[in-house]
């Protein structure tokens, strides 16, 4: 039998007095796979994510994640789950301009001490490698805002979060958006190491199809979303 790391079937969501952005009849990933998902602007990728990482609540339908029903989940319980299992990269990076890079990074330990407790081999030392990794200047960890920094390193940033403390799944909105060639390709390699050495799952969202050749599958959001397309709230 195939475990799944994702398992959706029959799911709608529309924003309030709004057409349907998504119509999911069925879309499965399983675990341990890397699924490269691309589409235009206003297909319903971002809100199809926001939905599986338990950001947003579905209008009706089953969302599978890890084994846990996310439509049955309240918003506190959702929010604390995804803390604990899911390792997500917005597509707006979402950093607190009040906090460090380290501390921005070690979010998921302080809010979850199933990550805390995953990081290796404490979640300080994790979060210092994954930021050198990135090719994050270690003069820049403690000593200044990570909103003062470039967006390409912010986006940076941002990933390092995300993979802190070995999570479960790993959702990333267009994560290589702010990067050029030589650091997106360092940061696939790295991403792709701490999948596989955490037997992770990746889902990831992106329009540079050239990207897609690295991962298990590549699909549309075509071939999973039935509803029509139209801009997504920003």
């Amino acid at each position: 039998m195939i475990e799944l790391a994702i398992d959706i079937e029959g799911l709608a969501f529309a924003w309030s007095g709004g057409e349907p952005v998504l119509d999911v009849p069925q879309f499965q990933v399983r675990r341990g796979e890397s699924v490269f998902l691309r589409g235009p602007s206003g297909s319903g990728k971002s809100t199809l994510l926001g939905v599986i990482s338990g950001v947003l609540a579905p209008g009706r339908g089953r969302i599978g994640v890890l084994g846990s029903d996310l439509g049955r989940l309240t918003g506190a319980e959702r929010d604390s789950y995804r803390a604990a299992h899911i390792g997500l990269v917005f597509q707006m990076f979402n950093l607190l301009p009040y906090l460090s890079v380290l501390d921005n990074v070690l979010l998921p330990a302080r809010f979850s001490a199933v990550r805390r407790q995953r990081a290796r081999p404490d979640a300080e030392s994790e979060a210092r490698r994954l930021l050198a990794e990135l090719g994050i200047p270690a003069a820049t960890v403690t000593g200044r805002p990570a909103t003062e920094l470039s967006v390409g390193q912010q986006q940076r940033v941002a990933v390092a979060r995300a993979l802190l403390g070995r999570p479960e799944l790993v959702i990333a909105d267009e994560p290589t958006s702010a990067l050029d060639s030589d650091t997106r390709d360092a940061f696939l390699r790295l991403l792709m190491a701490e999948c596989a050495a955490a037997g992770a799952t990746l889902l990831f969202v992106s329009h540079d199809t050239a990207l897609g050749t690295q991962f298990d599958r590549r699909l549309s959001i075509a071939e999973i979303n039935l509803a029509e397309p139209h801009r997504e709230p920003a």
